[in-house]
């Protein structure tokens, strides 16, 4: 069988291709050649002999916190590319070049001298760092500065991005800090956090003697203190009366938009905007009521001949990964809240934070790792949210079975990072359907010989109270006479009805006929 072992290659890239190097394929086959090839990048970083120990230490931490492989730097390389090489300094300054993990301890780098020929054509060397990405932690210098590489640009970390850092790499536990702006018992809910321990003793099947605060400590929202018990952050979000007091963006806001994109300024177009506060599980328990009140359901004529109504989105999906926001999100970023953007084709689900290393975009199906752990847990035990723990496999799984796409998960960074997920509804193949509260005056012999167009403008007057004729040629896009003969088409059909008036009237309007749905507009 050894015969038949398979092979690898793992020689570098083609020299044709030097954008698929990494830092170790350049570092380990480095010489002048390569040195001259490879341009300032997100791998690479020129720096003059003369480079400070400082400037030099501050490009360490750079490298050692820039995902996913760290870079390299180049010292005797000039900005321009020209070899300037290290021969013309002086042996005390590259001893500080090559004791500089003094000031920057916690970066890890192997150092080594190439031989080149120099600009004026002299032998020579400069002196090469490959420094390695630290997943583990973040690295500092001795002046407590950090820094990433953005590009071919190198930027400081400002102390909120080193705490996020910290977080994402396990060093820090902000849902278990203290929390001391909030008075225990009397800033919380003590009924909720009743509902929480009886709740916790029924699943748990314990004895009932436990107390509140016993649960509470069982389930590590607090601890013991001199003066009694003393909640953390978790505990805060979970049953504080105002969770804003301590993180003043714990809360959902959930916008409703006309079109199919976020407009501002004299072209702003939501047209429902509602935010949730209080108890971390009623916020959500809320936002669920308010999002299923502006879910569309959808009814069309199934082979068998009978109705069948779906909504836009099934219902575990979106909230699951409301939940998921409320969960995972980074609490450490205090004045950022987690938004939910309805839109005419999709609803967007945004929350403060990156994903949780080494969760990314690619692998979010496939790994379960939560950034606030007793959070989970203590949501958990609220019925309403057991579904945290169906995870996104399920949600992906819902929508494939509602006939629609995978849910979008992505990252971006705007200022801070922030992880959305989208969930499409498949608006194009929604003309096929009509909007439920339409439906129910339609029997399914006149439902069947509807066209697109008459679908249209009946989802059209589902959402609107009324319609001229030439607004509805702007939603089927026909000219007048065609678009009037759709109108009158379906008042002939008894579905909708017009107002008196003269036919090229602009006053003239049409409307569904809510009259059999027990539904008349105002004034009839």
């Amino acid at each position: 069988m050894a015969g038949n072992q398979l092979t690898f290659d793992f020689n570098a890239p083609l020299d044709t291709l030097p954008q698929l190097w990494t830092p170790d394929d350049i570092f380990d086959g480095l010489d002048q050649a390569a040195v001259e090839r490879f341009k300032e990048d997100s791998r690479i970083e020129r720096k003059r002999a003369a480079v400070s120990r400082k400037d030099l230490a501050d490009n360490l931490s750079m490298w050692a916190n820039t995902q996913p492989s760290g870079g390299i730097i180049f010292v005797g390389v000039d900005d321009d590319g020209a070899i300037s090489g290290c021969k013309s300094i002086e042996q005390e300054h590259i001893n500080e070049i090559e004791t500089v993990r003094r000031l920057c301890s916690d970066a890890r780098f192997d150092i080594k001298k190439v031989k080149v020929t120099n600009k004026r054509g002299e032998d020579d060397f400069i002196i090469a760092l490959r420094v390695q990405y630290r997943e583990d932690k973040l690295v500092e210098t001795v002046d407590g500065n950090a820094f990433v590489r953005e590009g071919d640009q190198k930027r400081k970390l400002t102390e909120a991005e080193k705490r996020e850092v910290r977080l994402n790499k396990g060093e820090l536990d902000v849902e278990s800090e203290k929390v001391s702006a909030l008075k225990y018992p009397d800033d919380f809910d003590v009924v909720l956090m009743a509902q929480y321990r009886d709740q916790y003793v029924t699943k748990r099947r314990l004895a009932q003697p436990y107390s509140v605060e016993d649960v509470l400590l069982l389930t590590k929202l607090g601890k013991k203190g001199r003066s009694g018990f003393e909640p953390n952050l978790a505990c805060a979000l979970l049953f504080a009366r105002d969770p804003r007091v301590v993180a003043p963006g714990a809360y959902i806001r959930v916008i409703r938009y006309d079109g199919v994109e976020e407009k501002f300024g004299g072209n702003l177009n939501n047209v429902a905007d509602r935010l949730f506060e209080g108890p971390l599980a009623r916020q959500i328990a809320e936002a669920d009521q308010f999002i299923a009140s502006q879910i569309r359901n959808f009814t069309r004529l199934s082979p068998d001949g009978r109705f069948a109504t779906n909504p836009e989105y099934p219902r575990a999906v979106w909230l699951e990964a409301v939940v998921n926001a409320a969960v995972h999100r980074s609490y450490n970023l205090k004045h950022m809240n987690i938004f939910v953007k309805m839109f005419e084709d999709k609803m967007v689900i945004e929350s403060p934070g990156a994903f949780m290393p080494p969760t990314t975009a690619e692998t979010v199906y496939e790994a379960h790792n939560p950034r606030n752990p007793n959070l989970m847990w203590a949501l958990y035990y609220f019925d309403y949210v057991q579904c945290a723990f169906e995870g996104t496999r399920r949600m992906r799984q819902d929508m494939r079975d509602a006939n629609l796409p995978d849910p979008r998960f992505a990252q971006k960074q705007i200022g801070t990072f922030q992880v959305s997920v989208t969930l499409e509804n498949d608006q194009e193949h929604r003309r096929q359907f009509v909007r439920t509260e339409a439906a129910a005056s339609i029997n399914p012999e006149l439902y069947a010989t509807l066209t697109e167009s008459e679908k249209i403008i009946v989802n059209y007057l589902a959402d609107q109270e009324k319609l001229s004729v030439t607004d509805a040629g702007l939603v089927i896009a026909k000219d007048w006479r065609a678009t009037k003969k759709v109108l009158d088409g379906l008042v002939e059909k008894k579905i909708i009805s017009k107002s008196a008036g003269k036919a090229r009237s602009r006053h003239r309007f049409y409307y569904l006929r809510r009259d059999k749905l027990g539904m008349r507009r105002k004034g009839e």
